[in-house]
């Protein structure tokens, strides 16, 4: 067969809005969702701190993610999931397109 290229399955993008308690802190859990051996990259940034938590946004990138696992791990850490806000799936990343109004 020779040289067969290994082509990208399942999921390759994730972005989670997540609601933490302030413990464990972000640099933390990003360390822990990354042990994750599906998880080949992740990116956190806060959107907003209340008293007792924060509101975040988790972009994961990797071959196979596993939302399960992921939540599993955010659970452990007190965190919850507010929605799934994108994922991608396929051979290539496709970035988002933002289209304007036809009378702009």
């Amino acid at each position: 067969m020779g040289f067969e290229k290994k082509l990208p399955r399942g999921i390759r993008r994730i972005v989670l809005d997540v609601l933490k308690p302030h413990t464990p802190r972000l640099t933390d859990l990003a360390i822990m969702i990354s042990r994750d051996e599906h998880v080949s990259g992740v990116n956190i940034s806060v959107k907003e701190v209340d008293a007792n938590t924060e509101s975040i946004t988790i972009t994961l990138e990797g071959d196979d993610l596993q939302y399960d696992t992921v939540k599993e791990i955010l659970q452990e850490a007190g965190a919850v999931v507010h929605s799934i806000d994108q994922v991608v799936a396929g051979k290539q990343l496709i970035e988002e397109v933002t289209l304007q109004p036809e009378n702009s």
